[in-house]
């Protein structure tokens, strides 16, 4: 994590403070995905969410993103309440939604067309493409990219409004191994160069240790805090080192949730 220069303050700071959620089903039921959900994120920060499926770990992406409003509790990015969706709070998803009759460049410009600001932060378009890797692909439609460009467009269209914190909601977990393993080192390296928050949920155990500064195992719904994990491995991280695996198993045994397994005896 890069600290902020002399004299600035760290944005993209993030607190969840005794958040509930509930859904009403078709059938007029109350299902309760979250249930007194405390988190707490400083600025810059990789903080990867885990846990099994429908726990609650993308309703919970979703409320920080300010989609959806919790039914009890507070969500603060930098001491301000969130209330709506806002830019300072980009998502990307596991489908990267970009506008098919759009071509990549004008993908990436939507948003700041949308804000009104693009006379003045057009430079932005280019600086952003760069950074992913697609300059020269500026002029291509969303149909003639790979899974992992398209990936990477979704990310710059995400980031060239700046925000504050960069909510991931699976967003590789389409794509190839091979091309996922390369975008995990393309996720890294942009929140290196930009120090931006970000709050990643995967389902890949791997994933959340090479990614994360922190790994966050949510409980079956309605989902807690299972256990928060430093991840006290230097970068770039090894997977096949004995600390790696050994975290890995660690993470496993939480996520069978009482049940018994046994440690592999890794030999290295």
């Amino acid at each position: 994590m890069v600290a902020a220069g002399q004299g600035q303050v760290a944005l993209g700071r993030i607190s969840v403070q005794a958040v509930t959620k509930s859904f009403r089903q078709n059938d007029g039921s109350e299902v309760r995905a979250l249930s007194g959900v405390d988190l707490e994120v400083t600025a810059g920060e990789f903080i990867s969410l885990i846990g099994p499926s429908g726990c609650g770990k993308s309703t919970l992406l979703r409320l920080i993103a300010g989609l959806n409003s919790a039914d009890s509790g507070r969500l603060l990015l930098d001491g301000g309440e969130i209330r709506e969706p806002d830019s300072e709070r980009g998502l990307v998803f596991q489908n990267p939604l970009l506008f098919p009759w759009l071509n990549l460049y004008d993908n990436v410009a939507f948003g700041l067309k949308a804000r009104k600001i693009y006379r003045e932060r057009k430079g932005d378009v280019a600086e952003f493409l760069r950074l992913v890797g697609l300059e020269k692909f500026a002029r291509s439609y969303p149909h003639q990219l790979s899974g992992g460009m398209a990936q990477r467009a979704a990310l710059a269209r995400a980031l060239v409004n700046r925000p504050r914190v960069l909510l991931l909601d699976e967003p590789l977990g389409a794509l190839d191994a091979f091309t996922r393993m390369n975008m995990q080192d393309e996720i890294i390296r942009i929140w290196r160069e930009r120090n931006t928050t970000m709050i990643m949920v995967t389902h890949d155990v791997d994933e959340a240790i090479y990614l994360a500064d922190r790994v966050v195992v949510m409980s079956p719904g309605p989902a807690r805090i299972e256990t928060d994990i430093a991840v006290e491995l230097a970068r770039p991280r090894a997977r096949s080192h004995l600390d790696f695996l050994q975290l890995r198993a660690r993470i496993l045994r939480i996520l069978h949730f009482g049940g018994q397994i046994r440690e592999p005896n890794y030999q290295i």
